[in-house]
């Protein structure tokens, strides 16, 4: 499938990393689990499902090794579990687990056990708040049904631990969380980014994107939302979500992936979001190069003031490539009640901010 990076323009000024995904900082690694069915409503089937499971994983125990961390919220018409605990004690302890809104509970409960086999510790030395963020998927999925289950977990968080630093970008668009998700009119989803900083660090974004009118689509600043409008009603309202993670290897501290979480909102910004008031935009920034044993102090000075500048500019563009990302590499969705969110077409995008 098409990205952002085909376009025959390069988003922002800084370089990418070899996969231009997440996977290009060392450790990471990013899963899904998608669940599609089409099956009669209850009690005779399950009804149809359009949802998934998509987990981001920093690598190595995050409850041994906790990860310095922070968190802005645009608007917050949403909910990412483990938040504020983040914010006050400036790191987190679990992988970072995306969803639909119906099934914050059921992930949330099958990352407890699937992190509590792993690790005795838990529970005994000190309880975990495991991350789980959320969009709604409702226009595709039926979310009168619980559609999730722990194994769909379970897969997630496997694939992302075994993708860790492999060649190729992960899937995208129409998959795991994403599989539901429609933005700025068109069908979304997930979709990554990365740059790489002149210090030799490289910073990563992955985008649940479900928000956004679509007359207001920009790709490169081209007005793609009044150039080629979306194919028919019906439309899902504007006021959708989109979650943000960014993940560097850079030596942050809480206080600058708070700054560099609070970006993100500019990337959004650059591709058409004025952050309705029903939407819930959950921006998160993750920093490995820090990382230390659990209760131990941090190894090393962490990078402040303007030396954060060019972690600032990375999460934006990163932000804003992983966000076209998401509506490139997706494909046409229809699920139940017959609705339909149908793919961007890249070659009308392509020919359009070319200046054909």
């Amino acid at each position: 499938m098409p990205r952002a990076t085909d376009l025959p323009v390069r988003i922002g000024l800084l370089p990418s990393g070899p996969t231009a995904s997440v996977l290009d900082v060392p450790g990471v690694g990013l899963g899904h689990a998608t669940v599609w069915r089409d099956e009669p409503p209850p009690p005779a089937g399950r009804g149809v499902a359009r949802t998934g499971v998509t987990v981001l994983d920093p690598g190595g125990s995050c409850f041994r090794r906790p990860v310095p961390a922070g968190g802005a919220v645009l608007n917050g018409a949403g909910e990412c579990t483990g938040f504020l605990s983040m914010q006050e004690w400036g790191a987190v302890e679990s992988p970072v687990f995306l969803t639909s809104t119906m099934h914050v509970g059921r992930v949330y409960d099958a990352a407890c056990e699937l992190l509590m086999a792993e690790e005795p510790a838990i529970g005994v030395e000190d309880v975990l708040i495991p991350m789980v963020a959320e969009c709604d998927d409702s226009f595709l999925s039926d979310a009168r049904r619980m559609q999730v289950t722990a194994d769909d977990v379970r897969e997630a968080l496997s694939a992302a631990r075994a993708s860790a630093g492999t060649a190729f970008p992960p899937e995208e668009g129409s998959v795991g969380a994403g599989t539901g998700m429609t933005a700025l009119g068109w069908k979304g989803g997930i979709g990554t980014a990365s740059r790489v900083l002149l210090s030799g660090h490289t910073v990563g974004v992955v985008v649940l994107s479900n928000f956004g009118e679509g007359g207001r689509l920009t790709v490169a600043g081209a007005p793609i939302g009044r150039l080629v409008p979306p194919a028919g009603p019906p439309q899902p309202g504007p006021a959708g979500s989109c979650i943000v993670v960014v993940v560097t290897d850079g030596p942050l501290d809480s206080a600058g992936c708070q700054r560099v979480a609070r970006r993100a909102g500019l990337g959004l910004a650059r591709t058409g979001s004025t952050g309705h008031h029903g939407s819930g935009e959950i921006f998160l920034a993750l920093a490995t190069g820090l990382r230390a044993d659990r209760g131990q102090p941090a190894p090393a000075v962490p990078v402040s003031g303007t030396a954060l500048d060019p972690f600032f500019a990375a999460a934006v563009e990163a932000t804003e490539e992983a966000v076209l990302t998401s509506l490139l590499a997706a494909d046409t969705v229809v699920g139940h009640d017959g609705n339909r969110s149908v793919a961007l077409p890249f070659d009308d995008v392509a020919r359009l901010v070319a200046g054909g």
